[in-house]
């Protein structure tokens, strides 16, 4: 038996700054008539949820207009940014309190034959607080109990650029204690797939004996030079076929109609991101 999961990240909707409805409108269009088994949405569901309970709400309410069953996490507009980098939205408990209760927990899991698929918030990893320490035990128990199962992680950022070691620290992936964290809670029971999002590019390969897979965005990407080039720069979606075998593919869906939105040229959305400095979202 497969499994197909359709993948996808960072719609970024707001009620008050629509620029990304009409793409969201176009993937939810194309991935109910494609009719997977599940949908999994890895972060950043929301223009400013972080801030904006409206946001979050109503981006809930969008996803829910999919109409298949949708396992969603949380991303740094959602629910803030690791403590240790964040410029101004940290992640904390009330932040995290709000994405309970308006969308549901902050991590899950999902047994299909021959996978657990485990979703965790990224953004909380390591700080210390209650739903952080209650993550970790779930992290430690749903990676060692599966019973003969692959594992695939899913999670907002990704968990380095080139190496399991590498000591950069910025927005764009785990800090490297935040990426031992996460490493220490699963031991020797590392995933066979690392699925993520955050990045606003397409990217795979192989790191530490995982592979890694970046969704595109459905909202937006980010043009040269404000955002390096870590893989291709589009927009759309992934879909993923897990065989009961523990065996795995995916692949980036093209969909006709999509504005590849550049984020440099819609203001409206974070205003000017040239006063970022070369960075992202």
């Amino acid at each position: 038996m497969t499994v197909r999961v359709v993948q996808i990240t960072d719609t970024h909707l707001s009620p008050t700054k629509p620029v990304f409805e009409s793409n969201f409108d176009i993937v939810a269009e194309h991935v109910r008539a494609s009719r997977p088994d599940v949908v999994i949405q890895t972060g950043d569901i929301s223009m400013d949820g972080a801030d904006s309970e409206d946001d979050l709400a109503h981006a809930v309410r969008r996803h829910g207009e999919i109409g298949i069953e949708t396992h969603v996490l949380a991303g740094n507009h959602d629910v803030g940014d690791d403590p240790d980098i964040a410029r101004r939205q940290p992640a904390h408990a009330e932040r995290v309190s709000r994405w309970t209760r308006l969308v549901g927990p902050s991590h899950w899991s999902i047994d299909v034959p021959g996978w657990r698929l485990l979703g965790i918030d990224a953004l909380i990893l390591g700080t210390g607080e209650d739903v952080a320490l209650a993550q970790d035990e779930a992290i430690r128990a749903e990676a060692s109990s599966r019973d003969g199962r692959s594992l695939a992680l899913f999670m907002h950022k990704p968990l380095c650029d080139e190496a399991l070691d590498e000591s950069l620290t910025q927005s764009r992936f785990l800090t490297p204690a935040r990426r031992a964290h996460l490493l220490g809670l699963l031991g020797d029971d590392r995933p066979a797939l690392v699925a993520c999002g955050h990045v606003h590019q397409y990217r795979d390969g192989m790191i530490g004996g995982m592979r890694h897979v970046w969704a595109p965005a459905v909202s937006f990407m980010i043009s040269d030079p404000w955002q390096p080039v870590f893989g291709a720069k589009t927009v759309g979606y992934l879909e993923h076929r897990f065989h009961a075998d523990g065996t795995h593919d995916h692949r980036l869906v093209p969909v006709r109609g999509l504005a590849h939105h550049d984020l440099l040229l819609v203001p409206e959305a974070y205003g000017d991101i040239r006063k970022w400095g070369i960075g992202g979202a």
